[in-house]
């Protein structure tokens, strides 16, 4: 099929480039845009999608992936997102296997070389879309639209809103929806390679691109969408529909509808297709989430739980308009844009009101274009701008289930695409009507660009550490709660605890109710023996959010500090009613019974802690201290042991069974574990003053003077090793008296 030529197209001040210097400046746009985020730590989500997702560890099974979420959780779990993205998480196991652990550096670049790879496609993409299809006589497709492919692409590959996708290692879920999504739509198109004079398409490719689609879908659930933009590439390039024309022939009367025109081509079959592709799809993903969708509080989209039907529709088409915003104007980026970012619009006279009246103003003025404009080529363009801008948009935009978040800019990944195929059409229709100023259009293309460039490359750069990610999210969300937490917890997780109780304090007096930052403020307050305020803040934490165990844990801690020993045992058995698996909790609700000399219960506490987890020496070497302290040396010698063939190196337990094995007259045995300890933490003066004790009592008392001395260099208040060094002292000058005598 030959389509109308497009005025604007040659117009374009661009060079014509052969195709393959076309996709070679495209994607070396692309890397550049992003490179500096290359040695990126890992940020934000990161830490959770990877560093503490144990589908990524080797001794994990590769099957969990296929039953677990993206965080790493059971997906029938209630506290599961239900965000089912297999491959992606898989090609994070790829990068742990390749680089061999958890180095950022691979995942990094891998992003960058699919943003690569995606803008390159992107071309392909547009040729069509703009172009159409068309094919010489081998076959091959051919591209009408070089320039606007190429300008759209360009402008796609370094739009800033990409950065989280990009630099963000958890944006991988967008790139690999995206890079499947692409290959979807062009599957589609190899369905019609045959040409349009013949009634035939291609099975095996449109099976072809419901299999990609599948696939994109297992990255990121918003790949089905692209079963929508198949559809509408379908109707009005494949079976050539004029939109506006049958619009006409409906609405009045007389005029016959020629819908047999939709028949052509097979075009039922192939709906059909897609019809049953998709609802396949969606009834597997039904399934595989549990058959309930994920369960989102009030600070994570707010709108979406208010009752009022008016300021829901006001609100989300609000947050349409900024999602809008930023595509058009992509200066004010932000990693986290809930809690109080956006504060609700509630009534008719709040001026933001505006903006969303603008964004319907704009996008009638599109559809109208789109719909009744006498060139068809203009209508084709702006018709698939806005199939492309608002199809991929759908799952994000609450219509159809609630969604986790205000605003995303990841989302927007696949939108964008739309929007740089409108501007694109906008700068050829400027080009074509101001033939005069094609010199300064040229030279604002070309500013635009630069200006593109330099804020990805500004805004990934944000994306390195979390502190500069936090600390830029200020400017942008000040009343973002969330980003105060943030800034506040990597400011504690550097030691500056002055400076993060400040910004703890700004995110619990801009939401009352967060309760992550009253715990963290209260551990703060808590180290800083602030004790009344951190069990007050705590306390208001369990009351607001009952089952959480966290800070049950902290504010039994807190109470066993000011010695309200009843109400701490009380929060630490809360904390483990509502997690069963809590080791640390057991760890100190054991100190708590070793205090009010409860041995029994403190050792099956700390039994317990060590069941859940075989590793937590805390739990072992407490254990052997108070079995020691009661003179059950027998068991303490025993449980030292074990601990220690699951913990070979921790010097903590070797230093506690040498001294019961010293009691023990297991002298040999003593001094090995003592040497061992002291290989590993050869500073400790504890270590040497009772390896001194040891030989003192072995009888090796020049040995004993020279630790005892060590010791007391280290350390010379150490309790006890100066009076134990005296008396040995006094022992040796004894002894030399009677071998001069």
């Amino acid at each position: 099929m030959v389509l109308s030529e497009l005025p604007w197209e040659p117009q374009l001040e661009l060079p014509n480039l052969p195709p393959f210097q076309a996709r070679i400046v495209v994607g070396l746009v692309a890397v550049i845009c992003f490179a500096n985020s290359y040695d990126g730590d890992f940020v934000f989500d990161d830490s959770e999608a990877i560093i503490n997702n144990k589908d990524l560890k080797p001794e994990t099974p590769l099957s969990n992936i296929w039953g677990n979420d993206f965080w790493g959780s059971n997906l029938s779990s209630n506290a599961s997102h239900k965000s089912y993205r297999p491959l992606t998480v898989l090609t994070f196991r790829f990068n742990c296997l390749l680089a061999g652990g958890l180095y950022p550096v691979g995942f990094h670049v891998l992003n960058i070389a699919l943003h690569g790879v995606i803008s390159v496609l992107m071309i392909d993409v547009f040729a069509i879309l703009i172009g159409g299809l068309a094919y010489d006589g081998k076959g091959k497709r051919l591209n009408q639209a070089p320039k606007a492919s190429f300008l759209a692409a360009l402008l796609f590959a370094v739009h800033p809103v990409h950065t989280e996708s990009v630099a963000g290692i958890v944006g991988r879920a967008d790139l690999l929806c995206a890079l499947f999504f692409q290959l979807s739509f062009l599957s589609y198109c190899r369905a019609f390679q045959k040409g349009y004079k013949e009634d035939k398409f291609s099975v095996s490719w449109t099976v072809v691109s419901l299999s990609l689609c599948a696939v994109a879908m297992l990255c990121k659930e918003q790949g089905i969408t692209v079963l929508g933009v198949n559809a509408a590439f379908d109707v009005l390039m494949i079976c050539n529909v004029d939109i506006y024309e049958l619009s006409q022939r409906l609405l009045y009367k007389g005029k016959s509808v020629e819908i047999h025109a939709l028949f052509k081509r097979g075009f039922l079959t192939r709906l059909g297709l897609l019809s049953l592709g998709g609802a396949i799809l969606l009834y597997a993903r039904w399934r595989i989430m549990g058959t309930g969708p994920p369960a989102f509080t009030e600070v994570d989209n707010p709108a979406s739980f208010a009752e009022n039907l008016f300021i829901r529709t006001v609100n989300y088409n609000y947050y349409y308009s900024l999602n809008a915003w930023l595509l058009l104007c992509p200066w004010w980026l932000c990693f986290d844009w809930s809690m109080g970012c956006v504060p609700l619009i509630r009534s008719v006279s709040d001026w933001r009101i505006i903006s969303l009246v603008s964004l319907w103003i704009c996008l009638m003025g599109l559809i109208s274009q789109a719909l009744c404009s006498e060139d068809s080529s203009k209508r084709r363009t702006l018709t698939f701008g806005l199939v492309l801008l608002v199809i991929p948009f759908l799952p994000a935009s609450n219509l159809f289930f609630r969604v986790g978040f205000v605003i995303a800019e990841r989302v927007l990944y696949l939108s964008c695409a739309g929007y740089c195929l409108i501007v694109t059409y906008a700068i050829g229709s400027l080009c074509s009507r101001c033939k005069n100023y094609k010199k300064l259009i040229r030279a604002l293309l070309l500013v635009l660009l630069c200006v593109n460039v330099l804020r990805c490359a500004t805004r990934s750069s944000q994306w390195r550490s979390e502190e500069s990610l936090f600390t830029s999210a200020l400017s942008v969300c000040p009343l973002n709660a969330k980003v105060h937490y943030n800034v506040g917890k990597n400011l504690a997780d550097r030691g500056n605890q002055t400076a993060a109780i400040k910004y703890y304090r700004e995110a619990v007096r801009l939401n009352p109710k967060y309760v992550h930052a009253m715990n963290n403020l209260g551990n703060i307050l808590k180290e800083r023996n602030e004790l009344q305020e951190a069990e007050e803040l705590l306390s208001r934490a369990v009351q607001i959010q009952p089952d959480f165990a966290a800070a049950w844990m902290n504010l039994g801690i807190v109470q066993n500090s000011l010695k309200k020993f009843e109400n701490a045992e009380n929060s630490y058995w809360n904390a483990i009613k509502f997690r069963k698996k809590y080791p640390d909790c057991y760890y100190n609700l054991g100190r708590l019974y070793a205090d009010l000399n409860r041995h029994v219960d403190a050792l099956n506490a700390w039994r317990n802690a060590t069941m859940l987890k075989s590793d937590h020496s805390l739990a072992w070497n407490n254990m052997v201290i108070l079995l020691d302290n009661t003179g059950n040396l027998a068991q303490a010698e025993m449980i030292g042991k074990e601990a220690l063939k699951l913990l070979p190196n921790d010097h903590t337990i070797m230093f506690s069974l040498a001294n019961v094995l010293g009691k023990l007259q297991k002298y040999k045995e003593s001094e090995s574990l003592f040497l061992s300890a002291l290989k590993t933490n050869p500073g400790a003066a504890s270590y040497h003053g009772n390896l001194a004790v040891l030989y003192h009592r072995w009888g090796k008392l020049d040995m004993a003077k020279k630790h005892y001395e060590l010791s007391l260099k280290l350390d010379p208040n150490a309790p006890g090793t100066k009076e134990n060094y005296n008396m040995l002292r006094r022992k040796l000058e004894q002894l030399h008296k009677k071998g001069s005598a």
